[in-house]
């Protein structure tokens, strides 16, 4: 017991009022950590935020700006119409892109190098054709087999329909361009018009109607498959050839076309 009453003895008195402020000194600097790292931890996120913000704006941005040749949005395949034509000239089914490209150059060969008519090669086919089945057909009765049986024949008609519909929609097409084309409301179409069909004529004069449409079949399944595998870098070259040929039609609207008298209905427009 005496040595109890020494040691709270030994103790020293503290007034409660320095109490109070220790106590208040401590809870102010807990508070003062408790903002540090929660301001911390709030910078930390926000930066967070901030860098996939980037991220993720970066790359929308980049596809923003990046050119495309003749300002397309779509992929090539859409560009092309889709379906089964689209994956013909693509390659996605290289069996029928195959025999459509091996039919077409056959008949180049056969129609253009051969110089076969077609006429005479179908009555040819078709005589061929009639003379086995029909040698065949009475051989059966003495060789005692079944004839051969022949399919009928039956063109469907709807995809002929959806055919004729298709070919009307743009000759239909074809013809509102002329028109417009011819009623002299843009000079740039009507100049590029001029220009193309210059070419076409040249090209006649080199070659037959035949060589021209084949060259068309082995650029519609050449040009757009390279296309899509290097359009990143294709559109690049595409985008400086397009910034000169304005830059030239700049000069040659500023030099010649601005000078030409303009028709009745350009300046009804202007006024």
């Amino acid at each position: 017991m005496a040595e109890e009453h020494k040691h709270e003895e030994s103790l020293p008195n503290l007034d409660p009022a320095v109490e109070v402020v220790e106590r208040e000194s401590l809870m102010e600097k807990l508070s003062e950590k408790i903002h540090h790292k929660g301001d911390s931890s709030s910078s930390s996120s926000s930066s967070s935020d901030d860098e996939n913000e980037k991220k993720s704006s970066s790359p929308s941005s980049l596809k923003s700006k990046v050119y495309r040749l003749f300002g397309r949005e779509r992929p090539v395949h859409k560009v092309l119409g889709g379906g089964k034509p689209a994956d013909i000239f693509m390659w996605k089914d290289k069996k029928m892109s195959g025999g459509v490209f091996g039919g077409a150059t056959a008949a180049w060969v056969v129609f253009e190098l051969m110089e076969y008519h077609l006429l005479t090669l179908l009555c040819h086919a078709l005589i061929v054709l009639l003379a086995v089945l029909f040698i065949w057909s009475n051989a059966t009765m003495f060789i005692h087999k079944s004839p051969p049986k022949i399919p009928e024949v039956h063109i469907p008609e709807e995809p002929l329909l959806q055919l004729a519909s298709g070919l009307r929609i743009e000759i239909n097409r074809g013809f509102s361009s002329l028109r417009e084309i011819a009623s002299g409301r843009d000079l740039k179409k009507f100049l590029s018009a001029i220009a193309g069909l210059w070419v076409l004529s040249i090209l006649g004069g080199c070659c037959t109607l035949l060589t021209l449409a084949y060259i068309g079949v082995v650029l519609l399944f050449t040009v757009p498959l390279i296309y899509d595998k290097y359009e990143d870098k294709i559109d690049p070259y595409g985008e400086k050839a397009m910034a000169e040929l304005r830059k030239q039609y700049a000069v040659l609207d500023e030099k010649v076309l601005s000078k030409i008298p303009r028709g009745p209905l350009k300046n009804k427009k202007k006024d």
